[in-house]
């Protein structure tokens, strides 16, 4: 991947996309993670404002403490961003509150992990509302269009998606061009919304360069074509991806005949 022209390329259809929009700036996400880190890197290259939110719900320390020094980095960096940090744990502890958590139920787990990006999603809207500003995704094409690791209307609802195209491995890559610190580019990838220490791979069953092999494949090939490992990883991989297409095909409409909606 030629790293550098991609970044240019990303960074200038980001501004073309904000001047055309006629909004006027950036807001986003940050968790401490790689994809975050890049994406709001690229946002602040285009030289227009970018509100960084760092949105900790019962996080864990090691992920907060990346999250405030990469924006901090940004700061440094780039005279057109402000961060900013607003806490979600009171206000999730009063949903789960109001809401009767019955954590003997199998569901809950999954329900309250996206309704922490769900919590999330509405705050960047919030803060996009009142500045003009387009809320940025921070989506890989392994997450959004291949295994659906994402929460439908939590840090799926978007207005832009960066590197919507791009694998986990080119966003690594970017990484390093960008010289994005050292504790992000390292770290274990996981989405944050549980309260433990689960990775992302503990999560799939995979990891993202198995992921991403699978992904080449899927659509030429069976399970069946592969012994071991590979034969394991492409099961997960359908598995996910069948289940995702909700999340990315249009959503159902009733589309009533003429003759019964004609008088």
């Amino acid at each position: 991947m030629h790293t550098k022209e991609v970044i240019d390329y990303i960074v200038d259809w980001m501004g073309y996309y904000l001047r055309e929009s006629g909004m006027k700036g950036w807001v986003m996400g940050v968790s401490g993670g790689i994809d975050s880190a890049v994406v709001s890197t690229l946002a602040a290259k285009t030289g227009f404002p970018l509100l960084v939110l760092e949105m900790p719900i019962h996080q864990a320390e090691d992920q907060v403490t990346r999250a405030k020094d990469h924006i901090n980095w940004l700061k440094n960096n780039f005279d057109n961003v402000t961060g900013l940090s607003v806490n979600l744990t009171e206000t999730f502890d009063s949903l789960s509150n109001a809401v009767n958590v019955d954590n003997s139920d199998s569901n809950t787990g999954l329900a309250l992990a996206n309704t922490r990006a769900r919590l999330r999603m509405t705050t960047l809207y919030y803060y996009a509302g009142i500045n003009k500003y387009l809320v940025v995704g921070t989506g890989n094409k392994v997450e959004d269009f291949g295994v659906g690791f994402f929460t439908k209307y939590g840090d799926g609802g978007v207005d832009i998606s960066p590197i919507g195209d791009l694998l986990k491995s080119e966003v690594y890559e970017l990484a390093k061009e960008l010289d994005i610190i050292e504790s992000i580019q390292t770290a274990k990838p996981t989405d944050g919304l549980w309260n433990d220490d689960r990775t992302d791979e503990d999560q799939l069953g995979a990891t993202y360069d198995e992921l991403e092999w699978a992904m080449s494949v899927y659509q030429d090939y069976d399970p069946e074509d592969f012994q071991g490992r590979k034969q394991e990883v492409l099961k997960i991989f359908n598995k996910f991806n069948r289940a995702m297409q909700h999340k990315i095909n249009p959503i159902p409409v009733a589309e009533i005949p003429d003759n019964l909606k004609s008088k």
